[in-house]
Parts: C-alpha cells; structure tokens; sequence
C-alpha cells in the first residue's frame, strides 16, 4: 500500500467530503490509539474515538462477538452485532491497519471495515479495536473474519446467531368515519403508547399539531385518535412504555377506495411555476403519502365546466416537478393528475395571459387585433358552428410577431364569406394550445341595411327585364367561365399589402374571379417554394385564358430598376426567392419571344392613383393594359372578365352594368379608407377620389387567345 501517511492524508479527505445521513443511527469504532476509519457504502461512516475498553480485557489475538442494538435517539431501534478485538502486531512485520469483513448467511450481503492508526510511528503493537456495531436482521448468523493491512497471513474467523426478537405489542383498531377518527384499544396488561402517522419510505412520520403525536393507554382501556385526512399512507404504531420497545405498526388504508378521494388531493399542495414567456407549465407538489400520480393537460370549456384530455401531452415528472414544454398557458389549460381510480384537475394559478384578441366587422371583411407581450405566431381560420363544434376551414392565415420588447400589436384581414361564420384564432409556434371561437354578430348589425338594398336592388332589376327583356336574355344565356386571375406585387409596405387584398376580396367576391394570390396559398408556396409555385400559376392562368395582374407602386418601380441591373450584369442583384424578379423576367422572356403587344393579351397592369402615377410605369411595360385604380376599375373588370363592351342601343343594360361597376368602385374604394384608417400618422395614402369611368390610353388592342411559352 505504500508509506502509512499518504493513506492516512486520502483517507482523510475522503472522511470530510462524506458526512453522514441527517437522522440515520451512525456506528462507532473505539479503540486503544488515534484511529481513523473507512467503510463500504452498506455501513454509515463510523466515527472512530481514542478510549480504553471497559470491562474485562481480551488476550490477544482474540475475536469476540455479542448482540447489541443500534438505535436513533430513543426509537426506530434495531439489532447489530458487536465486534470486540485484540490482536500483537509485533511479530507480523509493518502492519497499516486492520479490516473487519461481514457476511450474513441467508441472505448473503456483505460488509467490510477498515481501521489505520493516525499516527503510524507510535510505538506500541497491541491493538485493541470495539466496534459498534454491524446492523442485522434478528434470527439471521452473521460470520466475521479479522485481517490485516497489508494482508500479512493473519485470519481470525468467528460467527454468531442473532436471537429472534419477541413479538411487539398487541392491540385492536375501530374505524370511525363520520367522526373522522380511530378508535384503538389495548388488552389488559401492559400500557401502551399510541400514535398515528404517516408512512413515508423510511419512517413514519407523525402528524401536524394540533393532532395528538404520542398518547399513554393503559391495559383494558382504549382511546379515541382524530385525524385530518383519511390517506392509504395513515398507519397506527404502537410501542411499550420504557426506552428502545419493540414497535407494531398497521396501515388499514392501503387498500381501502375511500382512501383514494377527495380527501387524498385535499392533502396536497399544489405549486404553479409555469411561465408564459418560456411556453412552459410547471406544477409542484407537496403530498403526505409519498405517491406519484400521473398528469396530462385538459381544456376546460368554462370555469365550472368538464376538463376535456388533450391527447398525447402526458407531464414529466422528477421529484413531484411535473413540466409540460411548448404550451401557450392559458388560465383554462389545466393539469389533469390521475392515481388509481381517481382524478383531480389543477389549473394555473395566474388568470392573466400572454396574448389577447379582439374581431370587428368591415366592409364585409373580419379585421383580427392581437395583442402579445410575447414573441410568438397566431393562426386564424374561418369556420361554421356545428352545434358544439366549429370545424376550421381552409385556408389558413398567419401572422408572427416580431422580436421586440413589450406588447406587440398584429392585425390579420380575413374575407367575411358567410354570414353568421364565426372565425378560430390560435398561437400556432407551440405545440398545445387552445382555440379562441370568435362569432361577430354581423347578421343583426347588418340585416336593415341587407335589407333595404336587397329591396333596391330587386326592383332595380325588375325595371330592367322590363324594358329590354330580349336582349337581356341573349346576355344570361351567353356561355361564362371563371377565368383564374394571378396577381403580382411588390412588398412596399403592410399599407400596400393591405390594398392588394381589397382589390383581390373585390374581384373574387363581387366579380366571381378565381384569384390567385400568395399571400392567401403561404401553404402552397412553403410546400412548392416562391418560383415553382409563380410558374404553376403561369402555366394555369397560360392554359385556362385568364390574365397576370401586376399591381404596379414606386417599390415596383425600385425593384424593377434594380432587376435589370441584375439582368445585365451589375452588382445590385435581387432576391432570386422573389416573386416580383420572377415574375418580370417571365414578361422579358415572352416579350423577345412574342415580339410585340400583340402576343400579350394575358398581362395587365393596374396601380392606385394616389400611390404612384402613370409616369412611375417603365415605358417598356406601356405595352400593357394599364388601368388607374379605383377610377378605371370598370374598365378593368370588363377586361378580366373577357367580355366587349355593350352595343350602344342597349341603353338599359349599359345603366345596369355602369351602376354595378360604380357600386363594386365603392366597395374597393372602401376598403381603401379602411386601410387609410389604420395607417400610422404621416404616411402618404390620402384619400381615394371617385372620378370618370374610362379605359387607359395605354392599353392595347383587345387581347388575342394564342398560347404563352412557359417561363421556366
């Protein structure tokens, strides 16, 4: 082993970083020098003092054994073997130290001990070593062998029986519920001392004031014990009256149902640590009985209402922490914790929650305001109440909140398709949340006025079948198809985003257009990506005569400068992911293929007046169709719906076709204020004026119908 005092510095330090469990009886060595001591983890570290032995010597070499009881203060004791030695070292050479090795038949575990003297120079060879003592199971023979260290040949072999213990103290038990009590009583006899008390893994632990702890009972009498709640860890010991007693101890409710209640969760202790700014929850508890239920999360539908499972969100648990990641806390998701046959919900502590919403009603359009105080993602769909349910349909709208500190205000438009449709809005960046059922009362806010103009409009129309019937005839029987309409844009501004979707809600709800715009398929283009998707468009609106909208501002006028720098050759190079860039390289490529105006009766361009002007337009797309919005907006539709303009005898038609199309300007001119109305002071959209109907000077000829080339 090497010099005597490295071993005696390592075993020192190891002595201070090990201490002891607080509350478990410790042994103890004694013996006739300066000691230190060393045990395997089966034994508790020995405290090891200088004292000369009581009683009769032992002559040497000689290994003794006897019973003796280890104990924790004045209970919980149990029996130990004692070991007493006395050994000459003089003839054995240099010896370091002795070890102790333990063996219990039966049940073959096993022990060892190790003694070294502090101070190894010392002179004197007798060694004379008590130690106190090695626990044991009554009835069970314990063999003990004595070496040396360094092993020096020397073996001293004993073995000893442990007496089998009497039984404990007797007694007999009556539960009262409506009482809540136990009533124990004790033979004639010995008095005993009763208590109850909660059976934790090693001990029993005893109950809170003012609940009594320890109570004397005579022989033939008994006594009437309260308790605070009926648990399957209540148990009842019972112990003689004089120090270290044998102790009986029964627990009656381990098996009983009504243990596993309300009064089981009453008992507990429930602490919220969840966190809305880390999309966590947290929930902490403090139990009596040392159980450990399960827990998943549950919707609750009101706060008196049923807690509905949520499927695959079972809690982790480590020391009674359950923790659920990637959850949007609201005060109605709760914890669901399940032992047995029995449940109990837990919701969060805090009502407040990190995000609000609030819908109003505009110009036949749902305008969403969410208010977040974290950064996160919201989804929203349209949907139709089904009795209890309301199913979301496609498609879905996205909007995500920047990375900023304080509360961050969104706003999501969603066309109103259906009156008495209500709209689901949820956080859409974790994975457990809870849907918010929006159902604006639009029929009732908006039945007068649907009224009056259904009223209008009918007797307008009666009018008109009146005076013309035959030539308005021709024109409903005339063949009519939708014809998909792809619209094109530069991102400017939320403002100008606002404005592409009005004009699109415009066509698609008052013209019946198939429109096709991304911001409406984000789906689409993040499964396809941005230029696939443009050119399946292209192909599409190439295949079924339709038309490619580009909605021109002074942004487009920027990135179309800084796309033909790109094209020829310069440093400035755009995004090749942007929609825009594709899309004017596709007018480039079938403009040097068509050779003219001629072969491009599928483009238009349209701007609004009050963005840009007509000079802001390059003169290589003068070609196209070029319409000022909203005041040539009839033109525009007509264009897009690929009709020619009436004859002029049809005086009734052309006034029932003009008030259409001043009727759908209005609508888009109100979605235009709409937008005006949520700008932010100082930004330049000012008010839309109605002016003349009429067709830009720009515009070509009418359309051909020849095939595009595709431009990928």
């Amino acid at each position: 082993m090497g010099r005597p005092a490295p071993c005696a510095l390592l075993l020192a330090a190891v002595l201070l970083l090990a201490g002891p469990r607080a509350g478990a009886p410790r042994p103890r060595v004694t013996a006739n020098f300066a000691c230190r001591v060393r045990a395997d983890s089966a034994l508790l570290r020995p405290r090891c003092h200088q004292k000369e032995q009581d009683g009769a010597a032992l002559s040497p070499p000689a290994l003794a054994l006897s019973t003796a009881r280890l104990c924790q203060g004045s209970r919980d004791c149990q029996p130990c073997v004692r070991v007493r030695l006395a050994l000459h070292t003089a003839g054995l050479g240099s010896v370091c130290g002795l070890q102790l090795d333990f063996l219990v038949l039966g049940s073959n575990r096993g022990s060892w001990l190790k003694v070294w003297r502090r101070h190894p120079e010392a002179a004197g060879s007798l060694w004379q070593v008590q130690f106190d003592c090695f626990p044991v199971e009554s009835g069970r023979r314990v063999l003990v062998s004595l070496g040396t260290v360094p092993d020096r040949g020397l073996s001293l072999n004993q073995s000893h029986l442990v007496p089998a213990e009497p039984a404990g103290p007797e007694f007999s038990y009556a539960w009262h519920p409506e009482a809540r009590a136990i009533e124990v009583s004790v033979p004639e006899g010995r008095a005993l001392t009763v208590r109850l008390c909660h059976q934790l893994a090693l001990e029993c632990e005893e109950l809170s004031t003012p609940f009594p702890r320890q109570v004397p009972v005579s022989g033939g009498h008994s006594i009437v014990l309260p308790y605070e709640f009926l648990l399957p860890c209540l148990c009842i010991e019972a112990s003689y009256l004089h120090r270290d007693s044998l102790r009986t101890k029964r627990c009656p409710f381990q098996a009983q149902p009504a243990a596993y209640g309300s009064e089981l969760w009453a008992s507990m202790q429930f602490h919220d640590y969840s966190a809305s700014s880390e999309a966590n929850m947290v929930m902490v508890l403090s139990a009596r009985c040392p159980l450990h239920p399960t827990a998943t999360l549950c919707w609750k539908q009101s706060d008196t209402g049923a807690c509905l499972s949520v499927p695959n969100s079972t809690a982790m648990e480590s020391n009674q922490a359950y923790t659920v990641e990637k959850v949007d806390v609201h005060p109605l998701l709760c914890f669901k914790f399940s032992f047995g046959n029995s449940s109990h919900v837990e919701c969060p502590h805090r009502p407040d929650t990190a995000w609000n919403v609030s819908v109003s009603v505009r110009f036949l359009q749902l305008l969403l305001h969410v208010t977040s105080t974290v950064p996160a993602s919201f989804s929203a769909a349209l949907c139709r109440r089904q009795g209890s349910r309301c199913e979301p349909e496609a498609p879905v709208y996205t909007v995500t909140s920047p990375e900023s500190f304080g509360p961050r205000e969104l706003t999501l438009l969603l066309p109103l398709q259906v009156l008495g449709g209500c709209v689901l809005v949820w956080r859409s960046d974790v994975q457990f949340a809870r849907k918010q059922l929006l159902c604006p009362d639009v029929a009732r806010k908006r039945f007068g006025l649907l009224a009056l103009g259904l009223a209008l409009a009918l007797g307008l129309l009666g009018t008109v079948l009146l005076m013309n019937y035959r030539s308005l005839q021709k024109l409903a029987t005339a063949p009519r198809g939708r014809r998909p309409i792809l619209l094109v844009y530069s991102p400017d501004s939320e403002e100008h985003k606002i404005l592409v979707c009005a004009l699109a809600d415009v066509l698609r709800s008052a013209l019946g257009c198939d429109v096709r715009l991304d911001l409406w398929e984000a789906g689409s283009v993040g499964r396809l990506g941005a230029l696939p998707w443009l050119y399946v468009q292209r192909e599409l609106v190439a295949r079924e005569q339709g038309t490619v909208l580009l909605l021109w501002s002074q942004g487009s006028t920027r990135l179309y400068q800084l796309w033909r720098g790109a094209a020829a050759g310069s440093s400035g190079s755009p995004d090749p992911h942007d929609l825009f860039g594709a899309a004017m390289s596709c007018l480039q490529s079938e403009l040097q293929l068509g050779g003219g105006a001629g072969q491009l009766g599928d483009w238009a361009l349209a701007y609004f007046g009050e963005l840009c002007s007509r000079r802001d337009v390059p003169p290589a797309l003068c070609l196209l169709p070029c319409y000022r919005l909203p005041r040539e907006l009839p033109g525009l539709a007509r264009l897009l719906q690929g009709s020619a303009r009436p004859p002029a005898w049809l005086r009734p038609s052309t006034l029932l076709h003009r008030l259409l199309m001043a009727e759908k300007r209005k609508c888009l001119q109100g979605r235009v204020e709409l937008c005006r109305l949520q700008q932010p002071k100082g930004a330049p959209l000012a008010r839309l004026p109605a002016r003349q109907v009429g067709p830009s000077p720009c515009a070509p000829p009418a359309r051909p119908t020849s095939q595009r080339p595709s431009c990928t």
